[in-house]
Protein backbone atom coordinates (compact mmCIF):
# COMPACT_ATOMS: atom_id res chain seq x y z
CA UNK A 1 0.00 0.00 0.00
CA UNK A 2 1.54 3.51 -0.80
CA UNK A 3 0.66 6.23 1.84
CA UNK A 4 -0.14 9.30 -0.95
CA UNK A 5 -1.97 8.89 -3.68
CA UNK A 6 1.04 11.00 -5.65
CA UNK A 7 3.50 8.95 -4.99
CA UNK A 8 1.68 6.16 -7.01
CA UNK A 9 1.18 7.89 -10.06
CA UNK A 10 4.60 9.93 -10.08
CA UNK A 11 6.13 9.00 -13.19
CA UNK A 12 9.28 9.62 -16.14
CA UNK A 13 8.91 12.26 -18.39
CA UNK A 14 9.05 10.40 -21.36
CA UNK A 15 5.95 7.88 -19.96
CA UNK A 16 2.62 8.78 -20.85
CA UNK A 17 -0.33 8.05 -18.93
CA UNK A 18 -3.41 8.03 -19.82
CA UNK A 19 -6.34 9.85 -17.43
CA UNK A 20 -8.04 6.26 -16.73
CA UNK A 21 -5.24 4.97 -15.77
CA UNK A 22 -3.72 7.70 -13.84
CA UNK A 23 -7.64 7.82 -11.57
CA UNK A 24 -7.03 3.97 -10.65
CA UNK A 25 -3.49 4.41 -9.87
CA UNK A 26 -4.63 7.75 -7.24
CA UNK A 27 -7.74 5.06 -6.21
CA UNK A 28 -5.66 2.33 -5.73
CA UNK A 29 -2.90 3.97 -3.89
CA UNK A 30 -5.43 4.53 -0.67
CA UNK A 31 -8.07 1.65 -0.75
CA UNK A 32 -9.50 2.42 2.16
CA UNK A 33 -10.72 5.59 1.67
CA UNK A 34 -14.62 6.34 0.63
CA UNK A 35 -14.75 7.07 -3.29
CA UNK A 36 -17.96 7.17 -4.51
CA UNK A 37 -21.48 7.91 -2.43
CA UNK A 38 -24.26 6.28 -4.41
CA UNK A 39 -27.83 7.59 -4.86
CA UNK A 40 -29.20 5.10 -2.72
CA UNK A 41 -25.96 5.98 0.11
CA UNK A 42 -24.16 2.71 -0.30
CA UNK A 43 -20.35 3.86 -0.03
CA UNK A 44 -17.90 2.32 -2.53
CA UNK A 45 -14.07 2.41 -1.22
CA UNK A 46 -11.26 3.74 -3.70
CA UNK A 47 -10.21 0.13 -3.50
CA UNK A 48 -13.21 -1.61 -4.62
CA UNK A 49 -13.71 0.86 -7.29
CA UNK A 50 -10.37 0.84 -9.02
CA UNK A 51 -10.30 -3.37 -8.81
CA UNK A 52 -13.92 -3.54 -10.45
CA UNK A 53 -12.69 -1.11 -13.39
CA UNK A 54 -9.64 -3.34 -13.62
CA UNK A 55 -10.85 -6.42 -13.48
CA UNK A 56 -13.75 -5.22 -16.36
CA UNK A 57 -10.65 -3.70 -19.01
CA UNK A 58 -9.47 -7.43 -18.40
CA UNK A 59 -12.39 -8.52 -19.44
CA UNK A 60 -13.40 -5.93 -22.49
CA UNK A 61 -10.06 -7.22 -24.02
CA UNK A 62 -11.04 -11.12 -23.43
CA UNK A 63 -14.14 -10.75 -26.02
CA UNK A 64 -12.34 -8.21 -28.25
CA UNK A 65 -13.01 -5.25 -27.53
CA UNK A 66 -9.61 -3.60 -27.10
CA UNK A 67 -7.92 -0.22 -29.04
CA UNK A 68 -9.59 1.03 -32.53
CA UNK A 69 -13.20 -0.04 -30.85
CA UNK A 70 -15.75 2.24 -29.77
CA UNK A 71 -18.04 1.20 -26.41
CA UNK A 72 -20.99 2.96 -25.99
CA UNK A 73 -22.80 3.75 -23.00
CA UNK A 74 -26.17 3.84 -22.07
CA UNK A 75 -25.97 4.43 -18.53
CA UNK A 76 -26.67 6.77 -15.65
CA UNK A 77 -25.59 8.54 -12.88
CA UNK A 78 -24.10 5.32 -11.47
CA UNK A 79 -21.30 3.92 -9.67
CA UNK A 80 -21.13 1.31 -13.15
CA UNK A 81 -20.85 4.17 -15.46
CA UNK A 82 -17.63 5.38 -14.19
CA UNK A 83 -16.24 1.80 -14.03
CA UNK A 84 -17.41 1.15 -17.85
CA UNK A 85 -15.55 4.67 -18.48
CA UNK A 86 -12.57 3.71 -16.89
CA UNK A 87 -12.20 0.30 -17.84
CA UNK A 88 -12.92 1.06 -21.59
CA UNK A 89 -10.08 4.12 -21.55
CA UNK A 90 -7.33 1.33 -19.85
CA UNK A 91 -8.60 -1.42 -23.04
CA UNK A 92 -7.45 0.96 -25.87
CA UNK A 93 -11.23 1.45 -26.73
CA UNK A 94 -13.12 4.79 -27.53
CA UNK A 95 -16.22 5.94 -25.05
CA UNK A 96 -19.21 7.45 -26.36
CA UNK A 97 -22.35 8.88 -24.19
CA UNK A 98 -26.10 8.13 -24.81
CA UNK A 99 -27.74 11.18 -23.30
CA UNK A 100 -31.13 11.14 -21.43
CA UNK A 101 -33.42 12.89 -23.28
CA UNK A 102 -32.92 11.58 -26.59
CA UNK A 103 -35.57 9.57 -28.71
CA UNK A 104 -34.67 6.36 -29.07
CA UNK A 105 -34.46 6.33 -33.27
CA UNK A 106 -31.96 9.59 -32.73
CA UNK A 107 -29.75 6.98 -30.43
CA UNK A 108 -29.76 4.40 -32.82
CA UNK A 109 -28.61 6.45 -35.04
CA UNK A 110 -25.48 7.90 -33.03
CA UNK A 111 -24.98 4.49 -32.00
CA UNK A 112 -24.56 3.47 -35.78
CA UNK A 113 -22.44 6.40 -36.25
CA UNK A 114 -20.10 5.96 -34.12
CA UNK A 115 -19.00 2.74 -35.24
CA UNK A 116 -19.88 1.28 -31.77
CA UNK A 117 -18.96 -2.19 -31.38
CA UNK A 118 -20.03 -2.84 -27.94
CA UNK A 119 -23.13 -1.17 -25.73
CA UNK A 120 -23.13 -1.52 -22.09
CA UNK A 121 -26.39 -0.54 -20.21
CA UNK A 122 -26.98 -0.18 -16.34
CA UNK A 123 -29.71 -0.27 -14.14
CA UNK A 124 -30.69 3.56 -14.56
CA UNK A 125 -30.97 2.67 -18.01
CA UNK A 126 -32.84 -0.34 -18.68
CA UNK A 127 -36.29 1.09 -18.95
CA UNK A 128 -34.68 3.00 -22.45
CA UNK A 129 -33.18 -0.59 -23.95
CA UNK A 130 -36.21 -2.10 -25.45
CA UNK A 131 -37.34 0.92 -27.74
CA UNK A 132 -33.77 1.07 -28.61
CA UNK A 133 -32.04 -2.79 -29.37
CA UNK A 134 -34.45 -3.40 -31.89
CA UNK A 135 -33.19 -0.42 -34.06
CA UNK A 136 -29.85 -1.61 -33.69
CA UNK A 137 -30.62 -5.07 -35.69
CA UNK A 138 -28.71 -5.41 -38.82
CA UNK A 139 -25.57 -6.90 -39.92
CA UNK A 140 -22.94 -4.27 -37.59
CA UNK A 141 -25.35 -4.77 -34.58
CA UNK A 142 -22.97 -4.12 -31.62
CA UNK A 143 -22.68 -6.64 -28.86
CA UNK A 144 -25.14 -5.54 -25.92
CA UNK A 145 -23.99 -6.25 -22.80
CA UNK A 146 -25.39 -5.48 -18.85
CA UNK A 147 -23.44 -3.49 -15.90
CA UNK A 148 -25.05 -5.73 -13.31
CA UNK A 149 -28.34 -7.64 -13.18
CA UNK A 150 -31.08 -6.87 -15.95
CA UNK A 151 -34.00 -7.76 -16.76
CA UNK A 152 -34.20 -10.87 -19.36
CA UNK A 153 -33.85 -9.72 -22.71
CA UNK A 154 -31.19 -7.17 -22.61
CA UNK A 155 -28.02 -8.73 -22.60
CA UNK A 156 -24.71 -10.99 -20.11
CA UNK A 157 -24.41 -9.32 -17.02
CA UNK A 158 -20.25 -8.54 -17.53
CA UNK A 159 -19.40 -7.35 -14.32
CA UNK A 160 -20.56 -10.60 -13.34
CA UNK A 161 -18.45 -12.10 -15.82
CA UNK A 162 -15.70 -10.07 -14.50
CA UNK A 163 -15.33 -11.00 -11.23
CA UNK A 164 -12.14 -13.84 -11.69
CA UNK A 165 -9.91 -11.45 -13.81
CA UNK A 166 -7.12 -10.04 -12.56
CA UNK A 167 -7.58 -6.38 -10.34
CA UNK A 168 -4.64 -4.63 -12.39
CA UNK A 169 -4.05 -2.76 -14.60
CA UNK A 170 -3.70 -4.72 -18.33
CA UNK A 171 -1.00 -2.45 -19.54
CA UNK A 172 -2.16 -1.78 -22.82
CA UNK A 173 -0.41 0.95 -24.14
CA UNK A 174 -2.33 4.34 -25.07
CA UNK A 175 -0.38 7.40 -26.57
CA UNK A 176 -1.51 10.56 -26.73
CA UNK A 177 -2.75 10.62 -29.76
CA UNK A 178 -4.97 7.85 -29.25
CA UNK A 179 -9.04 8.20 -28.96
CA UNK A 180 -9.78 9.02 -26.04
CA UNK A 181 -13.90 9.19 -26.95
CA UNK A 182 -16.55 10.99 -29.39
CA UNK A 183 -18.61 13.36 -27.65
CA UNK A 184 -21.95 14.75 -29.01
CA UNK A 185 -23.77 18.09 -29.08
CA UNK A 186 -26.66 19.36 -31.53
CA UNK A 187 -26.13 19.55 -34.96
CA UNK A 188 -27.83 19.90 -38.53
CA UNK A 189 -26.94 16.25 -40.26
CA UNK A 190 -29.79 14.63 -38.92
CA UNK A 191 -28.20 13.55 -35.67
CA UNK A 192 -26.09 15.73 -32.95
CA UNK A 193 -22.14 15.56 -34.58
CA UNK A 194 -19.18 14.02 -32.67
CA UNK A 195 -16.66 15.64 -31.02
CA UNK A 196 -13.54 13.28 -31.38
CA UNK A 197 -10.88 14.01 -28.14
CA UNK A 198 -7.97 12.64 -27.28
CA UNK A 199 -6.02 10.90 -24.75
CA UNK A 200 -3.17 13.68 -23.93
CA UNK A 201 -5.66 16.84 -24.24
CA UNK A 202 -8.03 15.25 -21.38
CA UNK A 203 -4.90 13.97 -19.47
CA UNK A 204 -3.26 17.74 -19.23
CA UNK A 205 -6.18 18.30 -17.52
CA UNK A 206 -4.52 16.58 -14.41
CA UNK A 207 -1.44 18.37 -14.92
CA UNK A 208 -3.35 22.04 -14.27
CA UNK A 209 -5.67 21.65 -11.80
CA UNK A 210 -8.55 23.72 -11.82
CA UNK A 211 -7.55 25.59 -8.11
CA UNK A 212 -4.63 25.60 -6.08
CA UNK A 213 -6.37 23.59 -2.98
CA UNK A 214 -3.54 21.61 -1.00
CA UNK A 215 -3.60 17.59 -0.72
CA UNK A 216 -4.68 17.77 2.72
CA UNK A 217 -8.25 18.94 1.68
CA UNK A 218 -9.29 16.58 -1.06
CA UNK A 219 -12.93 17.77 -2.55
CA UNK A 220 -16.07 16.03 -2.14
CA UNK A 221 -18.22 16.45 -5.25
CA UNK A 222 -21.82 16.52 -5.50
CA UNK A 223 -22.68 15.28 -8.97
CA UNK A 224 -26.69 16.07 -9.69
CA UNK A 225 -26.36 16.51 -13.58
CA UNK A 226 -24.98 13.71 -15.74
CA UNK A 227 -21.33 12.00 -15.70
CA UNK A 228 -21.78 12.23 -19.36
CA UNK A 229 -21.40 15.61 -19.13
CA UNK A 230 -18.93 18.24 -16.71
CA UNK A 231 -19.86 16.55 -14.31
CA UNK A 232 -18.15 12.82 -15.15
CA UNK A 233 -14.72 15.11 -15.90
CA UNK A 234 -15.21 16.66 -12.49
CA UNK A 235 -15.90 13.32 -11.04
CA UNK A 236 -12.31 12.50 -12.65
CA UNK A 237 -10.24 15.04 -11.06
CA UNK A 238 -11.89 14.50 -7.72
CA UNK A 239 -11.34 11.16 -7.24
CA UNK A 240 -7.68 11.69 -8.46
CA UNK A 241 -6.85 14.03 -6.24
CA UNK A 242 -7.81 11.93 -3.32
CA UNK A 243 -11.40 13.00 -2.97
CA UNK A 244 -15.01 11.47 -3.20
CA UNK A 245 -17.96 11.86 -5.37
CA UNK A 246 -21.68 11.67 -3.98
CA UNK A 247 -24.23 10.63 -6.99
CA UNK A 248 -27.90 12.14 -7.14
CA UNK A 249 -30.00 10.87 -10.02
CA UNK A 250 -30.54 13.76 -11.06
CA UNK A 251 -31.15 17.16 -10.36
CA UNK A 252 -33.75 18.09 -7.76
CA UNK A 253 -32.84 21.44 -5.93
CA UNK A 254 -34.32 20.16 -2.25
CA UNK A 255 -32.32 17.17 -2.33
CA UNK A 256 -28.98 19.12 -3.63
CA UNK A 257 -29.41 21.22 -0.69
CA UNK A 258 -29.87 18.62 1.71
CA UNK A 259 -26.94 16.90 0.26
CA UNK A 260 -24.51 19.56 0.89
CA UNK A 261 -25.33 19.55 4.21
CA UNK A 262 -25.27 15.49 4.84
CA UNK A 263 -22.52 14.83 3.26
CA UNK A 264 -20.28 18.11 3.76
CA UNK A 265 -19.95 18.86 -0.19
CA UNK A 266 -17.22 20.83 -0.93
CA UNK A 267 -17.82 21.16 -5.10
CA UNK A 268 -20.88 21.91 -7.03
CA UNK A 269 -21.39 22.23 -10.88
CA UNK A 270 -24.48 23.74 -12.27
CA UNK A 271 -25.86 25.06 -15.07
CA UNK A 272 -27.28 28.75 -14.83
CA UNK A 273 -30.83 27.17 -14.65
CA UNK A 274 -29.88 25.17 -11.71
CA UNK A 275 -28.15 27.70 -9.98
CA UNK A 276 -31.37 29.75 -10.03
CA UNK A 277 -33.56 27.20 -8.49
CA UNK A 278 -31.15 26.17 -5.82
CA UNK A 279 -31.16 30.11 -5.02
CA UNK A 280 -35.21 30.55 -5.21
CA UNK A 281 -35.71 27.29 -2.90
CA UNK A 282 -37.34 27.74 0.26
CA UNK A 283 -34.86 25.48 2.36
CA UNK A 284 -31.69 27.45 0.79
CA UNK A 285 -31.91 29.69 3.75
CA UNK A 286 -31.82 27.32 6.65
CA UNK A 287 -29.53 24.42 4.73
CA UNK A 288 -26.20 24.76 6.24
CA UNK A 289 -24.07 25.76 3.14
CA UNK A 290 -20.58 26.07 4.93
CA UNK A 291 -18.72 23.22 3.56
CA UNK A 292 -19.25 24.99 0.43
CA UNK A 293 -15.90 25.94 -1.18
CA UNK A 294 -16.47 25.71 -5.29
CA UNK A 295 -19.56 25.94 -7.18
CA UNK A 296 -19.05 25.73 -10.62
CA UNK A 297 -21.26 27.30 -12.90
CA UNK A 298 -21.50 27.52 -17.09
CA UNK A 299 -22.77 25.65 -20.32
CA UNK A 300 -25.00 28.88 -20.93
CA UNK A 301 -25.58 32.14 -20.75
CA UNK A 302 -25.76 33.84 -17.22
CA UNK A 303 -28.26 36.44 -15.49
CA UNK A 304 -25.36 39.24 -13.61
CA UNK A 305 -27.91 39.73 -11.56
CA UNK A 306 -28.45 36.71 -9.99
CA UNK A 307 -24.89 35.43 -10.37
CA UNK A 308 -24.40 38.65 -7.71
CA UNK A 309 -27.29 37.51 -5.70
CA UNK A 310 -25.71 33.75 -6.09
CA UNK A 311 -22.52 35.23 -4.53
CA UNK A 312 -24.69 36.33 -1.42
CA UNK A 313 -26.18 33.79 -0.57
CA UNK A 314 -23.48 30.96 -0.92
CA UNK A 315 -20.26 33.17 -0.20
CA UNK A 316 -17.57 33.59 -2.11
CA UNK A 317 -17.21 30.47 -3.61
CA UNK A 318 -18.38 31.09 -6.98
CA UNK A 319 -16.30 29.89 -10.30
CA UNK A 320 -17.16 31.05 -13.66
CA UNK A 321 -16.22 28.20 -15.88
CA UNK A 322 -16.18 29.23 -19.91
CA UNK A 323 -15.42 26.17 -22.05
CA UNK A 324 -17.02 23.70 -24.68
CA UNK A 325 -16.73 20.45 -26.04
CA UNK A 326 -14.36 20.98 -28.85
CA UNK A 327 -11.95 22.80 -26.31
CA UNK A 328 -12.58 21.67 -22.60
CA UNK A 329 -11.72 24.42 -20.70
CA UNK A 330 -10.86 28.15 -21.98
CA UNK A 331 -11.65 31.10 -19.31
CA UNK A 332 -12.29 31.07 -15.69
CA UNK A 333 -13.40 34.10 -13.26
CA UNK A 334 -12.44 32.98 -9.77
CA UNK A 335 -14.44 33.78 -6.40
CA UNK A 336 -12.09 36.73 -5.35
CA UNK A 337 -12.14 38.18 -8.57
CA UNK A 338 -15.92 39.01 -8.56
CA UNK A 339 -15.65 42.32 -6.25
CA UNK A 340 -13.71 44.39 -8.63
CA UNK A 341 -17.22 44.26 -11.36
CA UNK A 342 -19.37 46.36 -8.98
CA UNK A 343 -23.41 45.37 -7.59
CA UNK A 344 -24.68 46.17 -11.58
CA UNK A 345 -23.44 45.50 -15.21
CA UNK A 346 -22.22 42.80 -16.79
CA UNK A 347 -19.96 40.21 -15.57
CA UNK A 348 -16.83 38.78 -17.41
CA UNK A 349 -16.57 34.75 -17.88
CA UNK A 350 -13.06 35.19 -16.56
CA UNK A 351 -9.40 35.12 -17.77
CA UNK A 352 -8.15 32.47 -20.35
CA UNK A 353 -6.52 29.69 -18.41
CA UNK A 354 -2.54 30.26 -18.62
CA UNK A 355 -2.31 27.85 -21.90
CA UNK A 356 -5.08 29.04 -23.95
CA UNK A 357 -4.38 31.88 -26.05
CA UNK A 358 -7.62 33.42 -27.07
CA UNK A 359 -8.35 36.30 -29.92
CA UNK A 360 -11.18 38.29 -30.98
CA UNK A 361 -11.12 38.36 -34.85
CA UNK A 362 -13.61 40.41 -37.15
CA UNK A 363 -15.20 38.05 -40.01
CA UNK A 364 -12.61 38.31 -42.31
CA UNK A 365 -9.59 37.17 -39.58
CA UNK A 366 -8.65 40.79 -38.03
CA UNK A 367 -7.49 40.72 -34.72
CA UNK A 368 -9.56 43.22 -33.04
CA UNK A 369 -8.68 45.58 -30.39
CA UNK A 370 -9.63 45.86 -26.82
CA UNK A 371 -13.19 46.67 -26.06
CA UNK A 372 -14.30 45.84 -30.11
CA UNK A 373 -16.67 42.87 -30.33
CA UNK A 374 -16.05 39.99 -32.78
CA UNK A 375 -15.65 36.11 -33.26
CA UNK A 376 -14.06 34.23 -30.48
CA UNK A 377 -11.32 32.13 -31.39
CA UNK A 378 -9.33 29.86 -29.12
CA UNK A 379 -6.09 27.84 -29.22
CA UNK A 380 -4.41 25.04 -27.11
CA UNK A 381 -3.88 21.73 -26.50
CA UNK A 382 -7.06 20.68 -25.54
CA UNK A 383 -8.99 21.65 -28.59
CA UNK A 384 -11.21 18.58 -30.11
CA UNK A 385 -9.35 16.61 -33.08
CA UNK A 386 -12.59 16.91 -35.43
CA UNK A 387 -15.70 16.16 -35.91
CA UNK A 388 -16.01 12.11 -36.18
CA UNK A 389 -16.61 11.65 -40.14
CA UNK A 390 -17.34 15.67 -40.97
CA UNK A 391 -13.84 16.61 -42.21
CA UNK A 392 -15.35 19.42 -43.92
CA UNK A 393 -17.52 20.90 -41.35
CA UNK A 394 -14.32 20.54 -38.84
CA UNK A 395 -12.49 22.81 -41.82
CA UNK A 396 -14.89 24.99 -41.37
CA UNK A 397 -13.75 25.57 -37.45
CA UNK A 398 -10.21 24.55 -37.37
CA UNK A 399 -7.69 26.74 -38.98
CA UNK A 400 -4.17 26.06 -38.38
CA UNK A 401 -4.72 25.50 -34.58
CA UNK A 402 -7.13 27.88 -33.50
CA UNK A 403 -11.13 27.06 -33.25
CA UNK A 404 -13.95 29.09 -34.23
CA UNK A 405 -15.98 28.99 -30.84
CA UNK A 406 -19.20 31.05 -32.59
CA UNK A 407 -19.46 33.15 -29.77
CA UNK A 408 -19.19 36.56 -30.30
CA UNK A 409 -17.01 38.37 -27.74
CA UNK A 410 -14.68 41.28 -26.26
CA UNK A 411 -11.87 42.16 -23.89
CA UNK A 412 -11.38 44.79 -21.57
CA UNK A 413 -8.61 46.72 -20.62
CA UNK A 414 -7.68 44.59 -17.51
CA UNK A 415 -7.59 41.06 -19.57
CA UNK A 416 -11.55 39.83 -18.86
CA UNK A 417 -13.49 37.87 -21.25
CA UNK A 418 -17.09 38.91 -22.21
CA UNK A 419 -19.53 37.19 -24.05
CA UNK A 420 -22.12 39.05 -26.14
CA UNK A 421 -23.63 36.81 -28.26
CA UNK A 422 -23.38 33.65 -30.27
CA UNK A 423 -22.73 33.52 -34.22
CA UNK A 424 -24.11 29.73 -34.42
CA UNK A 425 -27.72 29.22 -34.16
CA UNK A 426 -27.43 27.40 -31.75
CA UNK A 427 -30.19 26.88 -28.54
CA UNK A 428 -28.43 25.95 -25.23
CA UNK A 429 -31.11 24.43 -22.87
CA UNK A 430 -30.70 21.91 -19.41
CA UNK A 431 -29.60 19.18 -20.82
CA UNK A 432 -28.09 19.44 -24.38
CA UNK A 433 -27.72 21.85 -27.45
CA UNK A 434 -30.79 22.16 -29.75
CA UNK A 435 -29.86 23.30 -33.58
CA UNK A 436 -33.06 25.05 -34.82
CA UNK A 437 -32.51 23.36 -38.30
CA UNK A 438 -32.62 19.85 -36.79
CA UNK A 439 -36.68 20.38 -35.31
CA UNK A 440 -37.74 22.47 -38.31
CA UNK A 441 -36.79 20.07 -40.75
CA UNK A 442 -38.81 17.54 -38.73
CA UNK A 443 -42.00 20.08 -38.28
CA UNK A 444 -42.24 20.32 -42.10
CA UNK A 445 -43.14 16.60 -42.24
CA UNK A 446 -46.02 17.58 -40.23
CA UNK A 447 -49.05 17.74 -41.85
CA UNK A 448 -50.58 20.98 -40.20
CA UNK A 449 -46.99 22.86 -40.54
CA UNK A 450 -46.48 24.84 -44.16
CA UNK A 451 -43.54 27.03 -43.12
CA UNK A 452 -41.71 27.06 -39.70
CA UNK A 453 -38.87 29.33 -38.30
CA UNK A 454 -37.34 27.63 -34.70
CA UNK A 455 -35.41 30.05 -32.03
CA UNK A 456 -33.90 30.56 -29.42
CA UNK A 457 -35.41 33.13 -26.31
CA UNK A 458 -33.66 34.30 -23.52
CA UNK A 459 -36.08 35.23 -20.28
CA UNK A 460 -34.74 37.27 -17.81
CA UNK A 461 -32.30 35.22 -15.59
CA UNK A 462 -30.72 34.54 -19.48
CA UNK A 463 -32.06 30.95 -19.37
CA UNK A 464 -32.66 29.92 -23.37
CA UNK A 465 -36.47 28.71 -24.27
CA UNK A 466 -37.16 26.58 -27.81
CA UNK A 467 -39.72 29.02 -29.76
CA UNK A 468 -41.33 27.93 -33.07
CA UNK A 469 -43.07 30.08 -34.93
CA UNK A 470 -45.39 28.52 -37.60
CA UNK A 471 -47.24 29.05 -40.59
CA UNK A 472 -50.59 26.48 -40.48
CA UNK A 473 -51.46 24.46 -43.81
CA UNK A 474 -54.52 25.24 -45.32
CA UNK A 475 -57.56 24.78 -43.03
CA UNK A 476 -55.58 23.73 -39.73
CA UNK A 477 -54.65 25.30 -36.45
CA UNK A 478 -52.10 23.35 -34.62
CA UNK A 479 -51.63 23.65 -31.05
CA UNK A 480 -48.40 23.77 -28.74
CA UNK A 481 -49.17 19.95 -26.85
CA UNK A 482 -49.68 18.59 -30.11
CA UNK A 483 -46.52 20.35 -31.56
CA UNK A 484 -44.01 19.12 -28.23
CA UNK A 485 -45.27 15.38 -28.24
CA UNK A 486 -44.70 15.57 -32.31
CA UNK A 487 -41.19 17.05 -31.97
CA UNK A 488 -40.41 14.50 -28.44
CA UNK A 489 -41.70 11.39 -30.35
CA UNK A 490 -39.60 11.50 -32.99
CA UNK A 491 -36.10 13.84 -31.63
CA UNK A 492 -36.48 13.48 -27.61
CA UNK A 493 -37.70 16.01 -25.01
CA UNK A 494 -35.10 18.50 -24.89
CA UNK A 495 -35.72 19.15 -28.24
CA UNK A 496 -39.07 20.33 -27.86
CA UNK A 497 -40.89 23.73 -28.52
CA UNK A 498 -42.12 25.71 -25.22
CA UNK A 499 -44.25 27.87 -27.22
CA UNK A 500 -45.93 27.78 -30.22
CA UNK A 501 -46.40 31.04 -32.26
CA UNK A 502 -48.90 31.19 -35.33
CA UNK A 503 -48.08 33.66 -37.52
CA UNK A 504 -48.80 34.58 -41.51
CA UNK A 505 -46.10 34.37 -42.64
CA UNK A 506 -42.24 33.69 -41.84
CA UNK A 507 -40.13 37.20 -42.09
CA UNK A 508 -36.81 37.20 -44.19
CA UNK A 509 -33.69 38.57 -44.38
CA UNK A 510 -32.17 40.85 -46.97
CA UNK A 511 -30.91 37.42 -48.43
CA UNK A 512 -33.72 35.45 -48.02
CA UNK A 513 -32.71 33.85 -44.70
CA UNK A 514 -35.89 33.82 -41.56
CA UNK A 515 -35.23 36.84 -40.09
CA UNK A 516 -35.18 34.98 -36.12
CA UNK A 517 -33.97 38.83 -34.84
CA UNK A 518 -37.19 39.86 -35.72
CA UNK A 519 -39.89 37.21 -35.01
CA UNK A 520 -37.84 37.61 -31.30
CA UNK A 521 -38.48 41.36 -31.07
CA UNK A 522 -42.14 40.96 -32.76
CA UNK A 523 -43.29 37.75 -30.65
CA UNK A 524 -44.35 37.82 -26.84
CA UNK A 525 -41.99 35.56 -24.61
Amino acid sequence: MVANYKDAVAMPDQEFVSAPALILRSLTATPDRRAVTTPDGVEITAGDLAATAYRLAHELIARGTGRGATVTLLTGNTVEALVARYAAGLAGARVVNLYDGMSAPVLAEITASVDTTLLLVDAERYADAPALLPLLDGPDRPTVLTLGPAPEGIGEDVIAASAHRPAEDPGVPVGPDDDLGIRHTGGTTGIPKGILSLHGPYRSIFDTPLDDRGDDQPPRLLAATSLAHLSGMLADVALHRGGSVVLQRSFDPGQVLAAIERERITDLWVLPPLLYLLLDHPAVATTDLSSLQRIDYGGCASSPARIREAVKVFGPVLVSLYGMSEALKIAALAPEEYPRFGDSGPLPVGRPFPEVEVAIRAADGTELPVGEQGEVHVRSSMIMAGYWKLPELTAQVLHDGWLDTGDVGYFDTDGYLYLADRLKDLIIVVGGHVYPTEVEELLLTHPDVAQCAVYGVRDEQQAEHVHVAVVPAPGQRPQLEEIRAFVTAEKGRIYAPEALHLVDAIPLTSVGKPDKKRLREALPH
